[in-house]
């Protein structure tokens, strides 16, 4: 499993950072929760740039995310893969 973080860096602009769980141990414990949503698309749904209304947590159980950022990369989330906000 890969953990990545996407999120809004100091100069406002987004950012994607991998994280591993050696180096990050408060992934590893229980984190309080007061929503669960789960979400399905049809393939090629697409989603305009937005910011996230709340912080949290995407887990790809199957299908790809391609997320965009204003610098020009291109980030593809796999099944597995997940991403705190």
């Amino acid at each position: 499993m890969t953990i990545y973080r996407l999120y809004t860096n100091s100069n406002g602009k987004s950012q994607v950072d991998e994280l591993d769980l050696a180096s990050n141990p408060e992934l590893t414990t229980a984190t309080a929760a007061q929503h669960i949503f789960f979400r399905q698309w049809e393939p090629g749904h697409f989603i305009d740039w937005h910011p996230a209304p709340r912080r949290q947590y995407i887990i790809s159980i199957s299908g790809m995310v391609e997320v965009g950022l204003e610098d020009g990369s291109t980030h593809r989330f796999m099944p597995g893969d997940a991403r705190p906000g």
